[in-house]
């Protein structure tokens, strides 16, 4: 089997449009959540969101391509472009051994909105030719893989809100088993917009508080429902070999991955949480560290009160005695849920907390919860000793993902 490490990051973050200042406001404690600029939010009973601030896809695009590119697609190419120059992959790799595995929860929301609006007010023939290919949930990948000449396995994986990790989990097998050299993956979302907050809204998911100090408090027992945001994480996954031989940057190894279904509920996660523990697990075993008690993890963490009770029963079930000795953090309380955008970010959190031996904070946290009782980094960044990093993810359908790094 192969081994595969990460060679390059990007992100596009409601905290920052690069790894670097993403990176920084998380160890600093920022919070990207406001009340939502991008539309009138007086008739919502949502107001609050964590938006993608100074975006300007003009670094990454011509303009004549924006225009006919959804949101979401836009922020996947800016982070995928990042990813890849920080890489320097290009010109090592073989087209028909490069792949891109980059998913969306919801696709080109904003697109089906708007061309929906012009069918209704205006007529079949005022719908843009172009709706179907700026909609469609495979084009950021496409997209992607037009940019980067990725002739290998191109696949957009939807798992909602395991997107991103799912994404970055099979890319890592792909490679482990030799189907490609390298892939870029990750995930991207645009959702905040007003079909989509209406909708997160009425299934009850979102906190409706407008105090943003008090908006996503994941594992605190005031929390009340996650705050949407938006973004883009991107990899550049790599075969260890191929990447050695060309003297490549390694951030980290990517040593396990589990992926598992609760096939229980629509949205709720099944509460006895035996699926999602098992994604822990399979990821935990196959690093080849379970005797490993230096673990950071970043959790799926949403500040919904279903969500981060079980997941910390996934954890202590997944992990046993070393889940109290475990640090637990969730950046959301930070970037808010980026839905599909969500396991990448993460991810390069996850990484960056292995390669500078600091565990990111839960910032917001203030009033413990009986059910949520692991040490999850309250508020302040922590030097630690980390040698194995988790990253989870929990989506509606019952989708659950983790991947485990190591450095190297």
């Amino acid at each position: 089997m192969n081994r595969v490490v990460v060679t390059g990051m990007g992100a596009i973050t409601p905290v920052g449009n690069d790894v670097d200042t993403f990176w920084n406001n998380i160890v600093g404690g920022v919070c990207g959540i406001g009340r939502i600029t991008k539309f009138d939010t007086t008739n919502y009973k949502v107001k609050i969101g964590a938006e993608v601030k100074g975006f300007d896809p003009s670094i990454y695009m011509e303009k004549s391509e924006i225009r006919k590119t959804d949101l979401f697609a836009q922020y996947a190419l800016a982070a995928a472009s990042q990813a890849v120059e920080d890489s320097g992959i290009m010109g090592s790799v073989e087209p028909e051994r490069f792949g891109v595995y980059f998913g969306s929860g919801t696709g080109g929301l904003e697109t089906i909105s708007v061309e929906v609006e012009k069918l209704i007010s205006s007529g079949p023939k005022k719908v843009s030719p172009f709706f179907i290919p700026m909609m469609i949930a495979n084009i950021g990948a496409g997209n992607i893989a037009i940019r980067f000449n990725a002739q290998g396995p191109c696949i957009p994986i939807v798992t909602a809100c395991a997107t991103g990790t799912n994404s970055i989990g099979e890319a890592y097998r792909a490679i482990k088993h030799g189907y490609a050299d390298a892939i870029i993956s990750g995930g991207a979302e645009a959702a905040v917009i007003p079909i989509g907050v209406a909708g997160f809204t009425n299934c009850l998911a979102l906190a409706t508080t407008e105090d943003i100090t008090v908006a996503s408090i994941p594992f605190d027992k005031r929390r009340s429902g996650f705050v949407i945001g938006e973004g883009a994480g991107a990899l550049v996954l790599e075969e260890y070999e191929h990447a050695k031989k060309r003297d490549a940057k390694i951030y980290a190894e990517i040593v396990g991955y589990g992926s598992t279904c609760d096939a229980y509920h629509i949205t709720a996660p099944n509460p006895e949480a035996t699926s999602s523990a098992k994604a822990i697990e399979n990821a935990y075993k196959e690093s080849g560290m379970a005797d490993e008690e230096n673990i950071y993890i970043n959790a799926h963490g949403t500040s919904t009160p279903l969500n981060d009770k079980t997941e910390t029963l996934a954890i202590k079930i997944a992990l046993g005695d070393k889940a109290k000795k475990a640090l637990v953090s969730s950046t959301k309380s930070m970037t808010g849920h980026m839905l599909g955008a969500a396991g990448a970010a993460e991810a390069i959190v996850s990484i960056l907390a292995l390669k500078n031996q600091i565990a990111p904070p839960t910032i917001g946290y203030v009033e413990p919860d009986p059910d949520c009782d692991l040490d999850y980094v309250p508020n302040i960044a922590r030097k630690a000793k980390i040698n194995l990093a988790l990253s989870s993810s929990l989506g509606f359908g019952g989708h659950n993902g983790c991947i485990a790094f190591k450095k190297i």
